[in-house]
């Protein structure tokens, strides 16, 4: 029993974390909890999740990608742009994930061809597209990217980023779905094996054959897409996003989730599905703060003692498998 147990930890303990946050949370929230609050944990988390889903495809390799909330931003303000233009759902989702695309592929060419640190190109890229997404709002005389509501497609765009199914946000589906395809990718398929491969040993994985630069290349598009199909659904949600403030911090956010998911910072170990739970947990955090009327300068706090503990977590799993 003690073995299946010490496994269990060893390889799942994402959900014992989420299951003692959601434990807590629900004896602080008592009476006042419902079906409805519930869901709300899924549709809070819809959109940094798929964030941080991305962003855990890099960081099996062992590498980081600290432009998400910046390239969330600029694709999403372009994207708005594009949609009071043309009016069409298809090609607002066709071009966010594009973007997304594009600005990944960036970052991959620099990391993976150019052989550049990832921490500094993410770092130089998080500062340009920032900077170009306020540099446009500026010029075009705005304060925010808006959504046209009188486009005959808004109502439907917005529908969908504030419907349900079954009483489960349609966004928070579609992360689900990003989810189990990412899981499916990463366990089933010759290209997740090589992404493991490349997080464990990179010189190991030469030797085994395995293709280092398109495989960096491809995480951060990877990730890129993710952020694409994020900024959207934010798009479909809030209609709007601040150049200012909208992504802010995605990047720090993204990466806690992935780690408080399991998955670690070193590359090659961990399961994408820890992700949905440390999202989730992560939500749960800001939940817990507002039950407890803490105040809200106080929540970047409570959330980097809980990343620690997270981190010190795996240092002991390391130990001990060593």
């Amino acid at each position: 029993m003690s073995k299946r147990i010490k496994y269990f930890w060893s390889n799942y303990n994402f959900i014992i974390i989420f299951l003692g946050i959601f434990i807590a949370y629900l004896c602080i929230n008592g009476s006042q909890t419902s079906w409805t609050t519930v869901t709300n944990i899924l549709l809070h988390s819809a959109i940094l999740g798929t964030v941080a889903l991305g962003m855990g495809m890099v960081i099996l390799t062992g590498d980081i990608d600290l432009s998400v909330g910046s390239s969330f931003v600029l694709g999403g303000g372009i994207t708005i742009v594009l949609f009071n233009q043309v009016n069409s759902i298809f090609l607002t989702l066709l071009c966010a994930l594009i973007l997304g695309g594009i600005f990944g592929f960036i970052n991959g060419f620099l990391v993976g061809k150019c052989k550049m640190p990832s921490f500094i190109v993410t770092l130089a890229t998080m500062l340009i597209y920032r900077s170009v997404s306020q540099y446009m709002m500026n010029e075009m005389g705005e304060t925010r990217y808006s959504v046209d509501a009188s486009q005959s497609s808004y109502q439907a765009l917005f529908n969908f980023g504030n419907g349900n199914l079954l009483t489960i946000s349609l966004i928070a589906i579609v992360f689900f779905l990003i989810a189990l395809l990412l899981i499916y990718v990463t366990n089933s398929t010759r290209f997740g094996k090589r992404v493991y491969a490349l997080g464990s040993n990179e010189k190991a994985a030469k030797l085994a054959g395995v293709n280092v630069i398109w495989t960096r290349i491809s995480v951060f598009v990877i990730c890129g897409v993710c952020t694409g199909l994020a900024a959207f659904l934010k798009i479909a949600k809030d209609t709007s996003f601040d150049p200012a403030t909208s992504g802010k911090n995605y990047e720090l956010y993204s990466i806690a989730a992935v780690v408080i998911g399991g998955i670690s910072m070193s590359g090659g170990r961990g399961k994408i599905m820890g992700i949905i739970f440390g999202t989730m947990s992560f939500t749960l955090i800001d939940k817990i703060i507002t039950a407890l009327g803490m105040n809200a300068l106080l929540n970047d706090t409570v959330k980097g003692v809980i990343l620690l503990v997270a981190v010190g977590l795996q240092m002991v799993q390391k130990r001990s498998r060593d």
